[in-house]
């Protein structure tokens, strides 16, 4: 019965991305992207060079680091205000109703770690099936997708700035395993209430380096152009999408990126 659902489920999904014009090989009906001749969510866009991954990057917590999800606890999480609700089987955090989690604290400039994997028996295609995502300061997106051997729009894969900008390659290993993301993050910074330096994010996929000091346009959108709102917040809590499918979640930490120079603590 759960295959059918899955099934069905990706189905729909398909569905709706012929509808809109979304998916590999197709050019929606979305604004133009600024700088490069391909609007957002363009499948007609080139697909990310793919490279032979390099294998999970399994990093212990640094001793200034913020333990997210040790493998026995949600206490840092909360969902919709209360008690997280995601499962937790084997060690694994695992992406279900009632819907997206985010964490109790907020976040300035951070360094991310995190692995996830998508159980090897599900079904997946374009966007469905395998399809969930990191927002820093819950509002900027990097995908998580399972982008090995399933083509989509480039600025919907594995480690993309959703809608903004496709990875450098694809470095996305068979389904089923484990998978890395070190995501370092800059938010954006305002003056006078205006945003005069965009947020900028570092991302490596499994110890390769799949977004390189990139600037996002603004807040992840769907099918829109990225842009910033007046008096942009300086940080914002870490949140882990709900898209459908049980993707799974593991050692999870997170340590502030701290300010040059200012010496060590007494």
């Amino acid at each position: 019965m759960k295959s059918t659902g899955w099934i069905l489920a990706g189905t729909l999904i398909a569905a709706c991305e012929m509808a809109t014009g979304e998916g590999f090989g197709e050019k929606p009906n979305t604004p133009q992207l600024p700088g490069v001749p391909y609007v957002v969510h363009d499948g007609t866009r080139p697909q990310p060079p793919v490279v032979a991954p390099a294998g999970l990057v399994n990093s212990k917590p640094p001793g200034d680091a913020k333990v997210l999800f040790d493998g026995t606890s949600t206490d840092a999480w909360t969902s919709n205000g209360g008690p997280a609700q995601w499962q937790i089987k084997d060690g694994a955090l695992i992406a279900g109703k009632p819907g997206d989690l985010q964490t109790k604290d907020s976040f300035g400039p951070i360094q991310l770690h995190l692995e996830w994997r998508q159980p090897k028996d599900r079904p997946v295609n374009g966007q469905g099936g395998g399809n969930s995502g990191v927002f820093l300061m819950g509002q900027f997106e990097i995908q998580v997708l399972q982008s090995n051997n399933n083509k989509t729009y480039p600025d919907g894969q594995a480690t993309a700035l959703y809608g903004q900008l496709p990875p450098l390659v694809n470095a996305c290993p068979p389904q089923g395993e484990w998978q890395s993301y070190d995501i370092a993050f800059e938010p954006p910074v305002s003056e006078n209430g205006k945003v005069v330096k965009p947020a900028k994010v570092t991302v490596m996929h499994d110890g390769v380096f799949t977004q390189n000091g990139e600037l996002f346009l603004g807040p992840t959108q769907y099918r829109k152009l990225a842009s910033y709102p007046e008096n942009f917040p300086t940080t914002g809590p870490i949140k882990l999408q709900f898209h459908g499918d049980p993707v799974e979640y593991r050692n999870i930490w997170v340590r502030p990126l701290g300010v040059r120079d200012a010496g060590a603590k007494p």
